[in-house]
């Protein structure tokens, strides 16, 4: 009695274990998919194997292994222990995780599953949250491959009072990666040749995978020819051989380039494209100022809109010329250091300025039709696709240029006379007047002033009388009718009349002859008294003129 009396004493000052903490226990038996543990103080309890097993992974458990649970109840209403072996594992992955996490040191994990954002991961025990973003260094289109792949993740943030936890694969990734890319770069020189392969394609370049570390290959640096987009000459995957240009130590990115391993062919575009050669290209770009042409491959030269055509100006260049066809260029100007060449299209035919002055010289009759009318004349198109201009000044003898040029209208065909040709300028002189000739000038080429001519009363008005010379009209007026005034009356010629006239002025601006009967009669007063005497000897005027008239007849 004694001795059970000290056993039953020993047993009531033994400790039990409190509810709510991690005990070690014992498995006794496996039932029903179900393990039985014996965790001391006369207490077992039951388990579900899959508690004890890794994600994706069957549980590995015998009878007499010896395993830490969680105590959450002493007694439930069968009278065995409430435990749990997940909720122990927690229990210590977050001791663990904690440490790990104040340290900064990696912890081993696998994904087991996907949910709004990310993935969950099993860190032995707890359960953590992989932010999409966080999968890797670049987006991940397809997670299978790495799910239930057991590999290390760095703790972003934990909090244990409400049982968060964030972790990252891809902070692991690119601490392996600017390890690798260090090392790699270090290995790496300017202008070093390398191999890489071609991992990705954008609108500006591709990136080369160096062995770990990547370069950009610019478009700019694939050939020397124009590159409109990286994919004309590259594809995802390509084995390329590259130069490096440049690395940058401090932020490690790499410029690589592929037209440096070639032969530059602007070292001889000199010789081969002398200065007024021409040459056959192709037009490789269209710009509002022009179009490139290229001569050879690496090699373009720029059309200025200028240099495009004789005749159409103010044109887009689209409108001559189009993109892939082959074209004739004439070598302007060439600046190898900036790489630079200068080419004319309308140089490689001939200006049809100086065709059309060619075949049409001065006084030649051409005929066009009118394209437009301006305040100041005519523009006729010509052959060769020019215009020549006929001035108000030259559209007639008779009526002033802005009444004769209301008889014209567009599109209508006329007839004219090359009065100039200015090839410098690009300009061409017409007149439509000069055709038939000057009547003006034929009718009075003879004459000059103080001449006498016959003309012919052509209409009798109140300020005097008109007449016509050669078909050429003029107007006397009533004081140049007659020297004596009494005859100065309108009223006393006929038309019809022929009368004798003096020409006082010849003026081929306005075309027009100075006529004058007073002039003519005092002319010849004047003849009549140096010939047969002077009034001042005794003799009347009367008796000189009837002396000259008897001479006259």
């Amino acid at each position: 009695m004694e001795d059970f009396e000290a056993l039953l004493n020993e047993s009531f000052e033994m400790d039990t274990p409190d509810e709510g903490s991690v005990v070690k226990g014992k498995v006794i038996s496996i039932e029903a998919g179900q393990a039985i543990i014996d965790v001391g103080y006369k207490m077992e309890g039951r388990v579900d194997l899959k508690e004890f097993a890794n994600p994706g992974e069957e549980a590995e458990l015998a009878v007499g292994d010896e395993v830490e649970v969680y105590l959450r109840s002493a007694e439930n209403a069968k009278g065995e222990a409430v435990i749990s072996r997940e909720m122990a594992r927690r229990e210590e992955a977050w001791d663990r995780l904690e440490k790990a996490y104040a340290s900064e040191e990696r912890v081993e994990g696998a994904i087991f599953g996907r949910v709004k954002g990310g993935f969950t991961v099993d860190l032995g025990g707890a359960v953590a949250f992989l932010p999409g973003s966080q999968v890797d260094v670049r987006p991940v289109r397809d997670a299978g491959p790495l799910m239930g792949l057991k590999q290390p993740f760095q703790v972003l943030k934990m909090d244990r009072r409400r049982g968060n936890i964030v972790v990252s694969r891809r902070a692991i990734l690119e601490e392996s990666r600017a390890e690798q890319r260090a090392e790699v770069i270090a290995n790496l020189t300017e202008g070093q040749a390398v191999d890489g392969v071609v991992k990705n394609i954008t609108e500006y370049g591709a990136f080369v995978d160096l062995g770990g570390v990547d370069g950009l290959l610019h478009v700019t640096d694939m050939a020397w020819r124009r590159v409109n987009h990286p994919s004309e000459i590259l594809t995802i995957g390509e084995t390329v051989k590259v130069q490096v240009i440049k690395i940058n130590k401090e932020t490690h990115r790499i410029s690589l380039g592929m037209k440096q391993l070639q032969d530059d062919p602007w070292d001889l575009v000199a010789a081969k494209f002398p200065l007024e050669t021409v040459h056959t290209g192709r037009v490789t770009n269209i710009t509002d100022y022009g179009a490139f042409v290229e001569l050879e491959p690496g090699v373009e030269g720029l059309v200025h809109v200028s240099e495009m055509s004789w005749t159409k100006k103010n044109i887009h260049p689209g409108k001559i010329v189009s993109t892939s066809q082959e074209v004739e260029v004439m070598v302007l100007d060439i600046d190898s250091s900036k790489r630079r060449v200068s080419l004319g299209l309308k140089q490689t035919q001939r200006n049809p300025w100086e065709v059309f002055a060619e075949a049409n010289p001065e006084g030649t009759e051409v005929e066009g039709e009118v394209k437009n009318i301006t305040e100041f004349g005519l523009f006729i198109g010509l052959e060769g696709d020019i215009d020549g201009m006929v001035h108000l000044s030259d559209l007639s003898w008779d009526e002033r240029g802005e009444d004769a040029i209301q008889s014209y209208h567009k599109n209508d065909m006329v007839q004219a006379v090359v009065s100039e040709v200015d090839v410098e300028k690009e300009r061409i002189s017409l007149s439509i007047k000069a055709l038939g000739g000057d009547k003006f000038a034929e009718a009075v080429g003879g004459v000059k002033r103080g001449s006498i001519v016959t003309v012919e009363v052509t209409a009798i008005e109140e300020g005097g009388i008109e007449v016509a010379y050669e078909g050429m009209k003029s107007f006397i007026r009533r004081s140049d009718l007659s020297r004596d005034r009494a005859e100065q009356r309108p009223e006393r010629f006929n038309v019809g009349d022929k009368v004798d006239v003096r020409i006082t002025s010849v003026d081929s601006k306005t075309r027009r002859l100075g006529l004058s009967i007073k002039a003519r009669e005092i002319a010849e007063e004047k003849e009549a008294v140096a010939q047969y005497g002077s009034s001042d000897s005794g003799a009347s005027l009367g008796d000189i003129l009837g002396a000259a008239l008897k001479s006259g007849d």
